[in-house]
């Protein structure tokens, strides 16, 4: 296919089995303006998704609390019926990736046998770290580990109808804290590691594979085409890709409430700021407008620089909570803790006869629907700047090398925390809430306020380039694979992902609402992530035959 046929997306360089097909890109969209702003939408991707969308906002605002009731039960029903299914699904990606990186299939180069990288290394994972786990990292890197800690070394304990009502993970650690540590620490990697980052990257990999070597749009469907064929195009593409939005917008939307309380926690710690809806509200709010301004600059003069801008304050952090903290028990704390992960891993991963529901059900399966929600997000993204990979390359920087620096993060951050609790007997961060730990933890530090600041400061700006890239994302799916779509169209985008931010926050549930509308969808999207990798292997055998 020409590149007038791919708008946006170049041609293979070099040998590349190209798809045959009559489809072109944009065929189906619906081009036009209101007054001086430009749209080039997908019909009907963009209509259903986008009044869905604006639909939800009106029913979630005029009816919190019932809609609150409904994102309750729909949390229930998912993770108490589910939890087995996300665990064993989350498996099979780990297993799909390295099955490929010890393949000869892993040798296939992104974007033709020729294609050279379009970013150097330090680019590359500077965006791929600000739009994949910023504001996580942030939000849970003290608040987990120090908690997998505490429960764990706080024992199980049965409720009246013979279930465990603890929150430990696995058989926990009753009163050993060197056990209760390495179990914790394990139980934290374990959600960090690995398994989230496989399924990011089965989704980049099918995404890059058959747009920039099969010569097929940049979407979601696209994958499917080994699958479907030409009925790609029609209803079972149409559905495909709506539900890609909606995982998307919604596994935004739950980063993006997470990011508002912790950022509102940081202003309250240092300047007073009250803590509540009308703070969160406006902190959205600002952040998507500067989220906006992003967008209107592009991927290489807004999402790449504040990327780079916040990889090289978060490496300050992690340098400075190195340095301060106990630096030699940090390091043991890393290496004990990749030892433990590798031990409890058969267990953790373990998806049936599991005792440890909490844990399970509250953080397992929380998380791999979030990763699974952020993965069209995420995985689109990652494509867009891993043109010139070989699939091996590809897999393994995107795979292993993140996993090794969120396991860093963990242990100095996480590790900083629990020692404070047992050599010092601080326990403020041991006690706040949530949205707080990180700055309760560097108040035992010195230059607290300086550090605290840089904190808010990293929170903000992942939570612009989230904004920033989720919007990019989304806008190319609805415009049916054009990236270089009408600009107000990611406007649009950008300005409803905070709106459903703040209607889920509004709502009764808050932040259980957000995370109850990540579960629901990313449960459909699991399953098309299964049928994703058959995709990739026929598309990669394929690409070895003719290349």
């Amino acid at each position: 296919m020409s590149d007038d046929s791919t708008p946006g997306i170049p041609s293979p360089d070099g040998a590349a089995d190209v798809i045959d097909t009559d489809y072109v890109v944009g065929q189906d969209n619906h081009e036009g303006s209101v007054g001086p702003f430009g749209f080039d939408i997908h019909n009907p991707v963009f209509q259903i998704s986008g009044l869905s969308i604006v639909a939800f906002v009106f029913y979630t605002l005029a009816l919190p609390e019932q809609a609150g009731a409904v994102f309750s039960w729909l949390f229930s029903a998912v993770t108490q019926g589910f939890d087995w299914f996300f665990i064993a699904a989350a498996n099979v990606f780990v297993l799909f990736c390295f099955l490929l990186i010890l393949t000869p299939l892993g040798n296939v180069r992104l974007g033709g046998a020729d294609a050279a990288p379009d970013y150097n290394y330090l680019g590359w994972f500077s965006m791929l770290f600000a739009a994949g786990m910023g504001i996580g990292l942030m939000f849970y890197g003290v608040s987990e580990p120090l908690s997998h800690f505490s429960t764990a070394l706080g024992g199980t304990s049965v409720g009246e109808d013979g279930l465990r009502n603890d929150w430990a993970p696995l058989g926990a650690a009753a009163g050993d804290q060197t056990e209760a540590i390495r179990l914790g620490m394990a139980a934290t990697i374990y959600h960090w590691g690995l398994h989230p980052w496989a399924i990011y990257a089965v989704v980049g990999l099918a995404l890059a594979l058959f747009s920039y070597n099969k010569g097929l749009p940049l979407t979601i469907r696209s994958a499917f085409y080994p699958v479907l064929g030409e009925r790609v195009w029609g209803w079972p593409g149409h559905i495909i890709d709506t539900l890609a939005v909606f995982a998307t917008l919604f596994g935004l939307a739950t980063s993006l409430g997470l990011g508002a309380t912790q950022a509102n926690a940081g202003l309250n710690e240092l300047f007073g700021v009250p803590i509540g809806a009308t703070t969160q509200v406006l902190l959205i709010s600002g952040i998507s407008a500067v989220a906006t301004v992003s967008v209107l600059r592009g991927l290489d003069g807004g999402v790449k620089r504040l990327s780079e801008l916040n990889m090289g304050l978060a490496f300050l952090l992690l340098v400075f909570v190195l340095i301060v903290g106990p630096t030699l028990l940090i390091l043991q704390t890393f290496g004990s803790s990749l030892l433990a992960y590798l031990e409890y891993l058969p267990a953790l991963a373990n998806p049936v006869g599991r005792e440890d529901v909490n844990f399970v059900q509250g953080w397992t399966s929380f998380y791999w629907a979030w990763w699974i929600s952020w993965s069209p997000f995420v995985g689109m993204f990652i494509a867009r700047v891993s043109r010139g990979r070989t699939v091996r390359e590809f897999l393994v920087c995107v795979l292993l090398i993140p996993s090794v620096v969120c396991v860093l993060w963990m242990s100095v951050f996480g590790g900083v925390a629990i020692q404070q609790v047992i050599q010092d007997g601080y326990t403020v961060a041991q006690e706040a809430e949530l949205p707080r730990q990180l700055f309760a933890m560097l108040n035992a530090l010195p230059w607290a306020g300086i550090t605290s600041l840089i904190g808010i400061v990293l929170v903000i700006v992942f939570f612009v380039t989230s904004s920033d890239s989720g919007s990019l994302v989304i806008d190319t799916i609805t415009a049916g694979g054009k990236v270089n779509a009408p600009v107000p169209q990611r406007v649009f985008w950008c300005i409803f992902e905070g709106a459903v931010a703040i209607v889920l926050l509004l709502s009764a549930g808050g932040l259980k609402s957000l995370q109850s509308m990540v579960i629901s969808t990313g449960l459909p999207f699991t399953v098309l992530l299964l049928f994703m990798c058959y995709a990739i292997y026929k598309g990669l055998r394929s690409e070895r035959a003719n290349t």
